[in-house]
């Protein structure tokens, strides 16, 4: 046979291209959910240094923080349809697929192309076989719509299970949801509060920036922090935020501090105990200078303690276990620990940590509370005030850690903090402490109970 009567074999395989924008999100998602990444920081670092328009920024925002609040949803409709047990698939499968039913069942994508955008994806990250399970999949999910899946849960009588499955949460945090609220109807308000996305709010630090100045810029001020600015944009994009002479910070953050310094008065020694990333000591430490007040940070990392002296101009920054504060031999007037907890009230914020919290974690940080409270009471000045909070609701890390300090330090006694919330915010009070609710105040959830120490 003549050789020039047979066509040259060609290889026809074509390199997968995926979508730029899917495939950084798939990367932060597997950083997030296989190693512990934080998704509040890698994304806006990843868009920061990126080149891409700002639509693309805003799909690849919607698309991971989403996906992480939905992933246990998205997970039981997958669940359904897999032909092996979902906890046994390849994790990388698990998390493309999940990309693709938020863009199915959640986001404004043709369903075209979601689903041949993310086997793209797959082809480029898991290879072609890996890409065929992916492709069926999805096709078994799009046949139908996300009510259609949610109907034989709608007939699930327990309630717990109910609403953890379609507002996807673990059953552990609705439950602990419902010893607090006692109403299933307030629990569903908290749940659909948690997967609504949190827009930015600006603060702006006394004697670097001003209110006036952030109006100027677009901004509109919050309801009831008087340091808060709603901003409809890019924080970065302004310059105050880019000189670090405002911040980004949730308004029930901004309370937190912004109680703390009405209640410490004419207290003269600061300390925040439990520093960083530097939220709330950007604002007091702005607060303490501009009143002629000595502020003093604590944080146990390292690079959160960097990050601190960032925020927090000329104030003194100590790196070391809030454990062990009494080494430095100072007392203190006013202490704030905010101290670590299950994260319960950031949800919006940070929606890995619903997966991330076990009921199990509890003990470990109530104990690690308990501690980092009696260290603060160890350096407290007689008069002085001591503030607990927490960004958590949970009653074992409110309600009974308020009533475990008391008893370990009848020294103490708790101060009613109702005189000094912001005018209308009189609901946001559980006893004697603050009490902010996601679902009623439109900011992440914040505890704080304040004591006085008794003088001799």
């Amino acid at each position: 046979m003549n050789e020039k009567s047979t066509p040259a074999r060609r290889n026809t395989f074509k390199s997968p291209k995926p979508d730029p924008i899917r495939l950084l999100v798939f990367d932060i998602l597997q950083e997030v959910n296989q190693r512990g990444g934080y998704s509040n920081l890698l994304l806006p670092s990843a868009l920061n240094d990126s080149k891409y328009e700002q639509r693309d920024k805003g799909f690849a925002t919607e698309l991971l923080y989403g996906t992480l609040r939905m992933q246990g949803r998205h997970d039981y409709i997958a669940a359904q349809i897999s032909d092996r047990p979902w906890s046994e698939v390849d994790n990388g499968i698990v998390d493309v697929i999940r990309l693709g039913a938020h863009q199915l069942f959640e986001m404004r994508v043709a369903t075209h192309a979601a689903v041949s955008e993310t086997v793209e994806l797959a082809r480029k990250v898991l290879g072609e076989s890996k890409a065929s399970f992916v492709n069926a999949m999805l096709r078994k999910m799009s046949a139908q719509t996300l009510d259609q899946w949610m109907e034989p849960v709608n007939d699930i009588k327990d309630e717990v299970e109910r609403l953890a499955i379609i507002h996807s949460h673990p059953e552990w945090i609705v439950s602990a949801y419902f010893d607090l609220l006692k109403d299933f109807s307030e629990v569903e308000s908290a749940l659909i509060a948690n997967n609504i996305p949190a827009s930015p709010t600006l603060v702006w630090w006394p004697g670097r920036s001003s209110q006036a100045e952030l109006v100027e810029l677009g901004g509109v001020p919050t309801e009831f922090s008087e340091y808060g600015i709603k901003f409809d944009g890019i924080p970065n994009s302004l310059e105050p935020v880019r000189r670090r002479r405002a911040g980004v910070q949730d308004e029930g953050s901004q309370l937190v501090a912004q109680i703390f310094s009405n209640v410490a008065g004419q207290s003269q020694r600061w300390l925040d105990l439990c520093a960083g990333p530097g939220g709330k000591a950007a604002l007091l430490s702005s607060i303490a200078q501009e009143n002629g007040k000595e502020f003093t940070a604590n944080e146990v990392s390292q690079p959160r303690a960097e990050l601190v002296r960032q925020v927090i101009g000329s104030a003194r920054v100590w790196v070391g276990d809030g454990r062990e504060i009494a080494s430095h031999g100072e007392l203190f007037d006013a202490i704030l620990a905010d101290v670590p907890c299950t994260g319960l009230g950031a949800l919006r914020r940070r929606p890995e940590v619903r997966w991330r919290r076990t009921v199990t974690d509890l003990r470990a940080l109530t104990a690690l509370q308990r501690e980092l409270s009696d260290s603060a009471v160890s350096v407290l000045a007689d008069g002085g005030l001591f503030a607990y909070a927490t960004c958590s609701p949970h009653f074992a890390e409110t309600t009974v850690a308020v009533a475990d300090i008391l008893k370990a330090h009848p020294e103490l006694e708790q101060i009613d903090l109702a005189p000094f919330l912001p005018e209308g915010l009189n609901s946001a009070m559980r006893g004697k402490s603050l009490s902010l609710w996601t679902h009623r105040h439109q900011s992440d959830s914040m505890f704080m109970a304040v004591f006085r120490k008794k003088g001799e």
